[in-house]
């Protein structure tokens, strides 16, 4: 693993023949058609690339929207895309910035450090006139993948809780109204606000022109949010989507071993048990 979870796109280019290097788009949009972000992939895609469903490579007996799988599930359907142990990953999505990160995260929840997230994305890709492909995707062999779960990089509504009982940093990637609770949550049936002692970083000043902001800016946005880089951090934001691209953020700058809370809003705003909060930080 080197020290950046990143890479760019001449450096996907100048590896697209090396069968060891694994192209995927987890492209994933929030509401509205969910077999678009499919369709987009099978009208435009980088070369070689498979494509993550977010929503089916999950744990389909939780409720909550795409939570992580079994490590068991994992390996199968990793295994399934042709992604397999020595492998090295290169996810990206089709806005620039924003699903990719899960698939990032999950990942190495499974214990893959060779995995990074294309800067730019498709967009980037595009806009540079690089190769794409068009049509239903040939299917790779099936291959091994061996999950090894990092039980340290999730977090479930009672490690929060307990943590937050204990001061513990949480860093919430959701707009500051909804933060705040001043504005309606997207699903319904959610209260308004946010965890007692949350800070909040909206995941959208983390990223300029589809990119992740350079080292030094993510650091003082992270450092002026409240955030002590000395000590360990969980995100959280809706459902733990944009959770990610703080948790890729703050690997950006050197902290790896950032949790995600995998339920984020949508459990804890959803239950009548857990405390909540408005107003500012």
């Amino acid at each position: 693993m080197t020290a950046n979870p990143l890479v760019t796109t001449q450096w996907l280019a100048e590896r697209l023949d090396d069968a060891r290097v694994k192209v995927v788009d987890a492209s994933w949009g929030m509401g509205g058609d969910p077999g678009r972000p499919r369709a987009a992939f099978e009208a435009a895609r980088i070369p070689g690339a498979v494509f993550f469903d977010v929503d089916e490579i999950a744990d389909h007996a939780s409720p909550l929207p795409h939570m992580a799988p079994s490590p068991e599930q994992f390996a199968e359907q990793a295994g399934a895309l042709g992604i397999g142990d020595g492998d090295t990953v290169v996810v990206y999505d089709q806005a620039g910035l924003f699903s990719a990160p899960r698939a990032w995260w999950t990942f190495r929840l499974f214990g893959l450090d060779e995995v990074y997230v294309l800067e730019g994305g498709l967009p980037q890709w595009l806009a540079e006139g690089r190769p794409v492909e068009r049509g239903p995707p040939v299917v790779r062999p099936p291959a091994v993948f061996t999950a090894h779960f990092r039980p340290e990089l999730v977090r479930d509504v009672e490690q929060v809780r307990a943590g937050l009982e204990h001061n513990a940093q949480v860093l919430d990637a959701r707009a500051a109204a909804r933060f705040r609770g001043e504005t309606v949550e997207a699903r319904p049936g959610l209260r308004y606000g946010h965890m007692p002692h949350a800070r909040n970083l909206p995941f959208g000043e983390l990223i300029e022109n589809g990119r992740l902001r350079p080292p030094e800016q993510l650091r003082g946005l992270i450092e002026a949010a409240g955030v002590d880089l000395a000590r360990p951090v969980t995100t959280t934001c809706g459902s733990g989507m944009t959770a990610a691209i703080l948790a890729l953020a703050l690997a950006r700058i050197g902290r790896w071993e950032t949790a995600v809370y995998d339920g984020s809003w949508t459990e804890w705003g959803g239950r009548a048990d857990t405390p909540v909060v408005t107003g500012a930080a």
